[in-house]
């Protein structure tokens, strides 16, 4: 009896070691150097550099300059709006934008004057489609298209359509 329950004993043991060789080989094999972030996008340091505003959109077009000619770009209309937006390479980005007035005359006709410096700074991220910016509430996110950057908005006078700025050329 005594050998029957020696050799049981021994041959859980050999099942044992072998159940925990297993285990730790498939410890070993499942665990990967990425921690779980296979699919995150790489960092876009192509966004860095000096854009200047060179479009704000809205709807309906007006003609504020009276040249007979109603745009839908208020920089076609008034010659005191201007922006510039420096993303930096140690990832702070900082804005300077002519803010705007608004107000409603009649039917589809607004009366749009540019009024204080909008000034905004903090942290920014960038992948492939869109910039991401932290710290203010003058900028949230961008999307990138070539040497240009969106900030869709979509809404109609007395709201804005959208901002677009352009790479400054080096």
């Amino acid at each position: 009896m005594e050998q029957l329950l020696y050799k049981l004993r021994k041959k859980a043991m050999k099942n044992c070691k072998l159940l925990w060789g297993c285990t730790f080989l498939l410890t070993i094999l499942s665990c990967n150097v990425d921690d779980g972030v296979e699919d995150a996008d790489p960092l876009n340091f192509d966004v860095i550099g000096l854009w200047d505003l060179v479009e704000v959109n809205i709807n309906p077009g007006q003609d504020l300059n009276n040249d007979g000619t109603a745009s839908s770009n208020l920089m076609n209309e008034l010659d005191c709006i201007s922006g510039t937006l420096l993303i930096d390479g140690d990832f702070v980005w900082t804005l300077e934008q002519t803010d705007l007035t608004i107000t409603p005359i009649t039917g589809d006709q607004f009366n749009i004057d540019c009024s204080e410096t909008v000034i905004g700074t903090g942290t920014w991220f960038a992948d492939q489609s869109a910039v991401g910016f932290g710290g203010n509430a003058a900028l949230s996110f961008l999307t990138i298209s070539g040497d240009r950057l969106f900030n869709q908005i979509g809404q109609d006078l007395p709201g804005i359509q959208s901002y677009v700025y352009q790479r400054r050329a080096q």
